[in-house]
Formats: structure tokens, C-alpha cells, sequence
């Protein structure tokens, strides 16, 4: 095997692995405390009250955590997610006529999707995904002009501590494989991908701004390239 092939086949294990451990942690996602989860449903709800929108493409839509939210906000939302099992959850519990579930990985073309947005939103993803410019320059393509992109990951000042993705099963604590991205990797993936920065918020546990971070959220504007 080519040293090329060999890091493909690599990569391509390692997502598969986040996919089965996803799969697993559905069971029991929504039951157990996750502050990581909680606050970022407050930081999306909070950074995009102002945000006007109608088409919505969420991306690693999950369990259902913003889905509901989202869908009273717009007229149409397409949830993607890497597990099917997570996305059994969410179609269980959404209720909202106008959402759409469909498995996709984003790591590659996203020709999972039919239609445009003005309004992408990525919710603790992209921790799993090696190429943030991938990430960028897809959504550019699948958003409408003037359209945003909301990230929200957990705060690289917690990456450093080790902090990952994780979840107890009956084998013992499950450790998700993880990149780590530093804020300027993602505004230099934004900015190289046609995006402008209209806002960073950084989210603290119980809003105590004397302690590490939790999460931090981006939320970019495409532009129109030269």
C-alpha cells in the first residue's frame, strides 16, 4: 500500500470509529449531564436571536439539541449528522414538520444536499474533522449570498487540558478521537474561504469568566469572491 493510501485508509478508520462511537453514545446522550452540550444550545439560541434566516442546513444536528429551535425560527431545516443511530433519536423527539434528516459526512462532497441556505450552522463537529478548509469552502458553496455560518467547538483553551469528547458506557469511559484547531486556524479557514468574521463569543461554564472557557462560537458572513 502507498504511503498515501496508507493515511487514507487511516482516516477513513478513524471516522468510521467516531461514526460507531456515536452511534453508541445515542443511548444514552440525552439522559446524562453534558454541560458541553447545554451550553452550546444556549450560545446558538443566544447568537442567533438577531440573526434573520429561512433555509437552515445544520450540520451535526445529533440527538435533536437545536433541530426543534431552528425549524420555529426558519421555514425549512435540513439536519445532517455522521450516525444514523443519533439521528434516530432526533426524528423521534422533533416534531416540527419542516425539518428534513439526512446522513452525511462532511469530510467530503457534500452532495448529500439539494438545496442552499442562508443560514449553516455546525454545533461540537468539527473537533472530528481534520480539514477546516474543506468545511469552509463547502459551505460557501451551500450558502446564499449575505448567508451565515455559526461554529460552535469546544474552546481550544480546553483541548489543551486534554478535554475531548467522551461518554461513560458498562466498559468504562469512551474517548472519541479529536483534532485540535487553534481560533486562528478556523478565521484563516474563514477568511481564506470567502467568509468575514461578524462575531466570537467565548462560553463559560455558569458565565464565571475566571475560569477556562468552555466552548468558543464564530459566526461568519459569506461574501462575494473577486
Amino acid at each position: 500500500m502507498a504511503a498515501g493510501e496508507s493515511k487514507g485508509a487511516r482516516e477513513e478508520d478513524r471516522v468510521m470509529s467516531t461514526q460507531r462511537m456515536y452511534d453508541r453514545w445515542s443511548e444514552t446522550y440525552d439522559d446524562v449531564e453534558n454541560p458541553t452540550r447545554d451550553l452550546e444550545k444556549q450560545a446558538c439560541e443566544l447568537v442567533l436571536s438577531k440573526v434573520s434566516f429561512e433555509n437552515i442546513i445544520e450540520i451535526g444536528g445529533g440527538t435533536g439539541k437545536n433541530t426543534s429551535w431552528l425549524a420555529s425560527r426558519g421555514k425549512h431545516v435540513t439536519s445532517v449528522d455522521l450516525s444514523a443511530e443519533m439521528q434516530a433519536v432526533a426524528k423521534a423527539k422533533v416534531t416540527a414538520g419542516n425539518v428534513e434528516f439526512v446522513q452525511g459526512d462532511i469530510r467530503g462532497p457534500w452532495n448529500f444536499l439539494s438545496e442552499k441556505a442562508d443560514l449553516i450552522t455546525c454545533s461540537l463537529v468539527l473537533e472530528h474533522v481534520e480539514s477546516l478548509g474543506h468545511v469552509f469552502d463547502e459551505a460557501y458553496i451551500h450558502l446564499t449570498p449575505s448567508g451565515h455560518f455559526y461554529v460552535c467547538e469546544l474552546h481550544p483553551f480546553k483541548q489543551y487540558t486534554g478535554s475531548k469528547a467522551r461518554f461513560e458506557t458498562d466498559e468504562g469511559l469512551q474517548v472519541l478521537d479529536c483534532y485540535l484547531h487553534h481560533v486562528t486556524d478556523y478565521t484563516d479557514a474563514a477568511t481564506a474561504g470567502g467568509f468575514s468574521i461578524a462575531r466570537i463569543d467565548e462560553w463559560f461554564d455558569g458565565d464565571d469568566r475566571t475560569q477556562t472557557p468552555r466552548l468558543i462560537s464564530f459566526l461568519f458572513e459569506r461574501e462575494e469572491l473577486p
